[in-house]
């Protein structure tokens, strides 16, 4: 039976360090209690792919193959804000990530011959003033990217897939295979490593991305065959793909910070919640939580809901602290459970 985790400790938080390091056993924080139970806050969706609260509590939330983006309250009241034109579903490509800032939405989305960042103006229930800030980030059937998040900096943060092609990610000048780093107009921001958009590179297909308390950055990201990987994220650093999958010993690439089996992740979604990093699997089909020690190495997974809800795609924190979770069942790999696609909230255990 293959082991459910596989850990890769270094001496001194080794992500921030490339190759070598120490292999230490699982850290002894690995009883952890169980999260709150699961209670639905919507049903019937398409995909949902990204999830973003507003200041008031509502979720804006896109779904991914109809190129919707809905508003879901708490109370489970789902309202369709709009259909955004230009979005071009194909294959993992569709309406992904979004996030909020101030009264502006920002959205990834493929479009007919790019995958794009596009700035909309958001008032009340109406969605205005689209404006294109990145363009040119490569599209293809599978691995697109998508998540958009604000840092602790106040910077928009993009992951973006190689789509494929494995070279791209090891191409600087290329925006596939990276994690961008942008200011509200999506100019490279201040201090970027390469003064480009370009944050970090050799990335697979990053679809998490989250921050502890000490403004450590966290991206989950998938493997081929063998590994899917957690990283701590460094600007300019090399995590080695496609020379690279999982750890390695070339001391040009960062190493992960945890490996898994990739049948059991394909982590998509993550946050950051009660000292733990919890990440949606999809073909693991399960809510993984990950302890955080004080610097900032990971304890031995644990897994939640395991096979309960199928594929598990967005997480997210809403200010009353909750998780929330989105199921991927719709996405054609999939067994769709009656009432899928969902949302489901839970209380994040300790």
């Amino acid at each position: 039976m293959r082991k459910l985790w596989t850990i890769v400790l270094l001496a001194v938080l080794t992500a921030c360090s490339a190759g070598g390091g120490e292999v230490l056993p699982p850290s002894a924080a690995s009883a952890q209690a169980a999260p709150g139970a699961p209670v639905d806050v919507a049903t019937s969706l398409s995909v949902p792919w990204g999830i973003a609260f507003l200041p008031g509590g509502d979720a804006l939330v896109t779904e991914r193959d109809t190129g919707r983006l809905l508003r879901v309250s708490p109370s489970g009241d789902v309202r369709e804000l709009a259909k955004i034109d230009g979005v071009r579903p194909d294959g993992e490509g569709g309406l992904m990530g979004v996030a909020v800032r101030d009264e502006h939405v920002f959205l990834y989305y493929t479009a007919d011959r790019d995958n794009r960042i596009v700035r909309y103006r958001l008032a009340g229930d109406a969605l205005s003033e689209p404006t294109v800030i990145v363009q040119g980030i490569p599209k293809g059937a599978i691995h697109n990217g998508g998540r958009l998040a604000f840092g602790p900096d106040g910077y928009l943060y993009a992951t973006t897939g190689e789509v494929g092609d494995g070279s791209l990610a090891q191409d600087r000048d290329s925006l596939g295979g990276k994690i961008l780093r942008m200011t509200t107009d999506g100019a490279p921001a201040p201090g970027n490593p390469f003064d480009t958009l370009v944050f970090s590179y050799g990335h697979r297909n990053v679809q998490g991305l989250a921050w502890d308390p000490s403004g450590r950055l966290y991206a989950s990201e998938f493997g081929q065959n063998r590994y899917d990987e957690i990283n701590v994220i460094r600007p300019g650093a090399n995590y080695g793909w496609p020379v690279v999958e999982g750890r390695g010993d070339d001391r040009r690439f960062v190493n992960p910070i945890l490996t898994w089996a990739t049948d059991e992740a394909s982590p998509s979604g993550m946050a950051y919640a009660n000292g733990s990093l919890w990440v949606g699997a999809l073909r693991g089909e399960r809510l993984w939580q990950v302890p955080l020690n004080a610097d900032g190495a990971p304890g031995r997974p644990v897994a939640h809901l395991t096979g309960r809800y199928g594929r598990l795609r967005a997480v997210a924190v809403a200010p009353d602290g909750k998780l929330w979770v989105g199921t991927s069942n719709m996405d054609g790999r999939g067994t769709p459970h009656s009432g899928d696609d969902r949302l489901f909230a839970l209380t994040p255990s300790t």
